[in-house]
Parts: structure tokens; sequence; C-alpha cells
């Protein structure tokens, strides 16, 4: 426990962003899902509007710091090749 006044909401801060950015981490990994199964069903409609949503989600991530800047451009560009597959 802390004893100081700032260490103690330092760490209530603390928590309060780590729960955000679970829940942030989370969306993400939701919505590269959702793209994979529109794939796999080979709907290419549906995978086209769930692309879209990925890529913003993706974006947005590493904008804000979930994501190193390469790694958003990685799962990007393999979430194009599986759509460009599909056809």
């Amino acid at each position: 426990m802390a004893n100081i006044k700032s260490s103690a909401k330092r760490d209530e801060k603390s928590k309060l962003l780590r729960a955000k950015n679970r829940a942030d981490k989370t969306e993400l990994k939701t919505m590269i899902k959702k793209f994979d199964a529109a794939v796999a069903e080979g709907n290419r409609d549906t995978a086209v509007s769930a692309y879209k949503v990925a890529v913003k989600t993706v974006d947005r991530a590493a904008g804000k710091g979930l994501l190193h800047k390469n790694n958003a451009a990685h799962k990007k560009s393999a979430m194009a090749t599986k759509l460009n597959e599909m056809e």
C-alpha cells in the first residue's frame, strides 16, 4: 500500500490506464478475428467491410502506442494479402 498521497494517486491512475489498454487490445483482437472469419467464410463483401474496420482499429492502436508501427504495418499487409487472395 502506498504511504504517499501522490504515489497512491499514481497507483490508481495506472490501474485505470491498464484497464483501458486491455480493453483496447481486446477490441483490436476482436476486429482482426472478425476479418479472419469473414475471409474463411468466403463472403467478399463482408470481408471488405471487416477489412476497413480492422485497418482503422490497427491504425488507432498504433497511434495510441499499443502496437509498434512496424507491427501495425505487418498486420495490415497480412490482411490485405488475405483479402486479395479471395476471388
